[in-house]
């Protein structure tokens, strides 16, 4: 399940992704009412977008974020992964932060370990293979 801090980084970027691609930088309030974000939190899941690279900030007067590439080239797994970490569910099944889990005797036979590598995977496809771009087109739900 995403947190409310993914989901409240998702409607930031999408926000951020039907702004005009080569304009000026967005004001951190306007990104928050659009996105219906709280400022302060918005303030923190920005500098984690921006410290992973998906944003650019501005400082003074006319500054903001603007995104970092072009939307088709920002997954909603990237944004996802800056905020969260890993999308495994289990750590056993992370391809960036493997651990066995403790409680496991034998993790080749293990079922759970199974279901949730075709999950893993799953979510990644998905998430991975679905663009700011994509999300933002107004036929996203026929296609």
């Amino acid at each position: 399940m995403l947190t409310q801090r993914s989901r409240y980084a998702l409607r930031a970027m999408l926000y951020l992704a039907e702004q005009e691609a080569g304009g000026p930088p967005v004001p951190m309030n306007r990104i928050a009412e659009a996105a219906n974000v709280p400022r302060k939190f918005l303030e923190i899941i920005l500098a984690d977008l921006r410290d992973g690279g998906l944003l650019h900030s501005h400082r003074g007067k006319m500054g903001g974020y603007c995104l970092s590439r072009p939307t088709h080239l920002i997954s909603l797994g990237d944004i996802v992964r800056k905020i969260e970490g890993p999308l495994a569910l289990v750590p056993c099944v992370s391809r960036t932060a493997y651990r066995p889990c403790k409680d496991c005797k034998d993790e080749a036979a293990c079922q759970i370990r199974r279901a949730m590598m075709r999950v893993r995977d799953e979510t990644a496809r998905i998430l991975d293979g679905t663009s700011l771009a994509d999300a933002t087109a107004e036929d996203l739900a026929a296609a």
